[in-house]
């Protein structure tokens, strides 16, 4: 009887000490985000505007742009951090006859200026009006 404790006890303390492994490497152009909830769907984007006057604003890249069905406007997705550290500052559109080239900028709010943010990337979603219907013209990222 004492081989059979001693047996159940070695195999708990060797199951205990196991951790599963993930063999998934993040590609350094897909930032680690917010875990898929439990029932699959990926998490919608958070709904942002510009807020302006941030402090040390910059480009941010932007990974879709979808126009709405009238083609006045553009639903732009991007990765960014947590407010406040990383505010929509403004979104540029500079148009010509062929492209829309959108710019989004972000920056620390200013009403915060010594406020630390974890590292943790989020989507956000901005709705962009153009000055005329998007057309069969090219939508342009204006940070790359």
């Amino acid at each position: 009887m004492g081989k059979l404790w001693l047996a159940a006890l070695l195999f708990l303390a060797v199951a205990c000490g196991e951790t599963p492994s993930t063999s998934a490497s993040a590609s350094p152009e897909q930032p680690v985000g917010v875990p898929v909830s439990s029932g699959g769907a990926t998490p919608s984007p958070s709904a942002v505007t510009p807020v302006g006057n941030t402090i040390n604003p910059r480009k941010v890249p932007w990974i879709s742009a979808t126009p709405t069905d009238d083609g006045k406007a553009l639903d732009v997705v991007w990765w960014s951090g947590v407010e406040p550290c990383n505010m929509l500052d403004r979104v540029e559109v500079a148009e010509t006859a062929d492209t829309v080239t959108v710019t989004l900028w972000e920056g620390h709010d200013r009403r915060q200026p010594d406020a630390v943010c974890i590292d943790i990337a989020i989507q956000k979603q901005t709705r962009v009006r153009l000055p005329a219907p998007l057309g069969d013209r090219k939508v342009v990222d204006g940070a790359r």
